[in-house]
């Protein structure tokens, strides 16, 4: 078993330096079939941002794991986190659940709980906040808040034996893919390596990976060669006081947050993965495994470098050859397994570059939107100054009344507040939880809805603001005066956030493409259906998709 350990740990072990070399034309594939077998392992892989658009960009340039999943998988490239709210917990939440964040009780990253008995009513979405002394910031992570079943939840219901591993760099997209039943559940903790649940021990194999993570920390990192399809993007551009687009990621000894945003994150998880993988024998047995990989590197670079620069370049390029390298280390284990690999949300470049390249109408959000500027307004045009009477945490997305007012307040407030937004030249729309509540859920391609069909995707009553703030496309979510650490996001209801790639892989499986658009929802009941686990239609969101090319239907009962 040590031995296992040492092998799948060399790849976060080897440095930079190495790992830069020309990755290998990939092998001529060889003619064959996939079994009629159920696969004994599921790998759902989420890439944290990695937006159809980026997908696309570089897709010719795919020599590892990814040119293998679109050379030889079954490609959906419009695949929709169909909901409004395009956020990481709620987009995670979507993948192995087959549910909506309407039904996932996911509807954001944070929301606010009027009622929560402390001081912070911020609620964070993979926290229990009932904890003692616990805040927004200082939780306790838990999977209370996911009111859905994941596939390996259903899994285990129906055969015991079977092994859930959830591995990422981020607590709820480990916490929200795994489920609260999953076996293992590890996330990027920080500088420390990877942790879990309060009160969970660390096993022998995870004291490893966190040994080897802390032995490459140690070592300066000289940055990453630039690969040709990257030397266009490579130039500066100027954000608030930052300058983002010439970066290789270069690392001082010791330095954690500059190897969390960067390609070393990925390469660590996957390692990780890897040795979770050999060492637990999962897909080994006679029963079907699952492992849940999320892969964070990206958002934390499209965050804070934009996704149209040189540094969101170099990720993808790292990002396809250690996906390659894993793919590889499964293959030499003989494991027959079936890899999904999807992403949580997309993304939206800086409005400064886009401006730079052809689009002048590019722009950030008035400060006027922000939360306390938006409070004050309200409350003096309703004849409350000084008073609080609306909670958000964004320019964007759910707001919340403050329980404290009178009725006659509160129809006050709304009333002033529904004026002054729809009014704003960067407001869209604004739904009241009324008129969402009072929406069917959508059904039908995603990429025909409508706003409020995207939004009635993301509520969820007990939870949902009092109002919905939608900005308009091409406005980014960041004021200017707030350019420090992120100089890009996410979160709209726009194509650019809600589409993502949806690729699956299985050895022998015949090639094809569907563009239509398909949702994230579509994944879990299509794996289910590989495995022969039936899954009741009235209790998710998502269809099985047809993985079979032509003649035949995967979504058959087995």
């Amino acid at each position: 078993m040590l031995k296992k350990v040492a092998a799948a740990l060399l790849i976060a072990t080897a440095m930079p330096l190495a790992a830069q070399q020309p990755a290998p034309a990939p092998a001529a594939p060889t003619p064959a079939q996939a079994p009629p077998t159920p696969p004994k392992l599921i790998v759902a892989i989420s890439v944290d941002q990695f937006s159809a658009d980026l997908f696309s960009e570089y897709r010719q340039y795919y020599t590892g794991g990814l040119k293998r999943l679109t050379s030889e998988g079954a490609v959906f490239p419009r695949g929709y986190q169909s909901h409004a709210a395009t956020e990481t917990c709620p987009g995670h939440s979507t993948i192995l659940t087959g549910s909506r964040p309407s039904r996932t009780g996911i509807i954001a990253n944070n929301w606010f709980s009027l009622d929560a008995k402390r001081e912070d009513k911020n609620v964070y979405c993979a926290e229990d906040e009932t904890q003692p002394g616990s805040s927004s910031d200082k939780y306790e992570a838990s999977p209370l808040h996911l009111k859905a079943p994941t596939l390996g939840g259903r899994m285990k219901i129906a055969n015991p034996a079977t092994r859930v591993v959830s591995i990422a760099g981020k607590d709820r997209a480990a916490i929200m893919m795994g489920g609260p039943t999953a076996d293992h559940v590890w996330w990027l903790g920080g500088p420390q390596g990877y942790v879990s649940y309060k009160g969970i021990a660390t096993p022998p194999l995870v004291a490893k990976v966190n040994a080897a993570m802390a032995q490459r920390l140690a070592q300066p990192n000289p940055g990453f060669d630039l690969p040709a399809q990257c030397v266009s993007k490579d130039f500066a551009v100027r954000a608030g006081d930052k300058t983002v687009g010439t970066g290789r990621f270069a690392r001082a000894a010791g330095d954690y947050k500059s190897f969390r945003i960067s390609p070393e994150q990925d390469a660590m998880t996957l390692a990780f993965a890897a040795a979770a993988i050999e060492t637990m024998d999962l897909g080994k047995q006679t029963q079907s495994d699952i492992i849940s990989i999320g892969l964070s590197a990206t958002d934390y670079i499209g965050h804070t470098y934009g996704t149209e620069g040189v540094e969101s370049c170099i990720q993808v390029d790292r990002l396809d050859r250690e996906l390659g390298s894993f793919f590889e280390r499964l293959d030499k284990d003989g494991i027959d397994y079936v890899v999904v690999l999807t992403a949580d949300h997309g993304g939206h470049d800086l409005p400064e570059r886009h401006r730079l390249n052809a689009m002048p109408m590019e722009s950030r959000v008035d400060m006027a939107l922000t939360p306390k500027a938006l409070n004050a307004a309200i409350a003096d045009k309703a004849g409350l100054p000084g008073k609080k009477v609306l909670w958000s945490d964004g320019p964007s997305g759910d707001l919340y009344f403050d329980k404290g007012l009178t009725a006659p307040q509160r129809a006050r407030a709304e009333a002033e507040a529904l004026k002054l937004l729809r009014a704003h030249p960067q407001v869209e729309t604004v739904f009241t939880k009324a008129q969402i509540a009072a929406t069917p859920s959508p059904s039908g391609p995603p990429e025909s809805w409508s706003l409020i069909q995207e939004a009635r995707a993301s509520f969820y009553a007990e939870r949902s603001g009092d109002l919905l703030l939608l900005l308009k496309p091409r406005v980014m979510s960041i004021p200017e005066q707030a350019v420090m650490g992120s100089v890009a996001t996410h979160g709209s209801p726009w194509d650019a956030d809600r589409r993502v790639p949806i690729l699956f892989w299985r050895k022998g499986m015949q090639h094809f493409e569907q563009p239509l658009g398909v949702e994230t929802v579509d994944i879990m009941p299509s794996l289910a259906a590989l495995i022969g686990l039936p899954v009741a239609k009235s209790e998710i969101d998502g269809r099985c998709l047809d993985l079979v090319a032509g003649d035949g239907d995967s979504c058959a009962a087995r």
